[in-house]
């Protein structure tokens, strides 16, 4: 799965660990979720959306998609 989320925490001009902190999950889990190499759990993935203010669609989808 691909993700939006390193260019949205960068518009917020956050750190990874300050995500982290956000989120109440280590800076290592926010690098893989960023790398794609982690999914996130469907409650960790609306945590992250609405700290974006964003949807779960406009932050995450499909290797297939651009």
């Amino acid at each position: 799965m691909k993700n939006l989320v390193n260019e949205s925490r960068l518009r917020l001009a956050w750190s990874q660990q300050r995500l982290a902190d956000e989120l109440g999950v280590s800076r290592q889990t926010i690098i893989s979720i960023e790398r794609g190499r982690f999914d996130p759990s469907l409650p960790l993935a609306f945590r992250i959306s609405a700290v974006f203010n964003s949807t779960i669609e406009e932050l995450f989808f499909p290797d297939n998609q651009p």
